[in-house]
């Protein structure tokens, strides 16, 4: 399995870190991850109790993880009952060379783009978006269109989500 985790890049969004392949994550750091990416809040002692290790053991594993970066940090997780009703989509961005960081500053500043990821294939970024109204989704996809460097779209919209891992 491999562990994902977010970190802000220089221009200050987020990019991904892949830590699969580190060497230094033992199977109690992946065991310990586990239980965060159901609960981050879970207090210590009980993160210990699951586990069979003594509080003191898994602060110190936090700590390191932290510290290393493997743990970028904690961020909350909206229930769906409280999304119901949003439209999500995903929008397929085919790119002119060189605009992919220009692009990336103007996608920051719309409010309705969650995520972006970079792609191999025929579109150069996948950018997940979050909106009230199917006016507001058409508005950011028009936006979007507008930005230069931005040469073609394909836009996705979510009917149901089947599996959610929430990593």
């Amino acid at each position: 399995m491999r562990w994902h985790f977010a970190r802000k890049d220089s221009c200050g969004g987020q990019i991904a870190a892949n830590f699969g392949a580190m060497t230094s994550l033992d199977d109690l750091d992946r065991a310990l991850l586990t239980h965060l990416s159901a609960n981050a809040r879970a207090p210590v002692a009980k993160l210990a109790a699951r586990m069979g290790l003594a509080r003191t053991t898994v602060q110190a594993r936090l700590d390191r993880l932290e510290r290393t970066g493997v743990i970028a940090g904690y961020t909350l997780r909206l229930s769906e009952a409280a999304t119901r009703g949003q439209i999500q989509a995903t929008v397929l961005i085919h790119l002119t060379p060189a605009a992919q960081n220009a692009v990336l500053v103007q996608l920051r500043k719309l409010a309705a783009v969650e995520r972006a990821h970079t792609t191999s294939g025929r579109f150069d970024l996948a950018v997940t978006l979050r909106a009230a109204t199917t006016g507001e989704l058409d508005e950011t996809l028009d936006r979007i269109g507008e930005i230069d460097g931005v040469l073609a779209l394909e836009t996705l919209v979510h009917l149901s989500t089947r599996i959610d891992r929430g990593l």
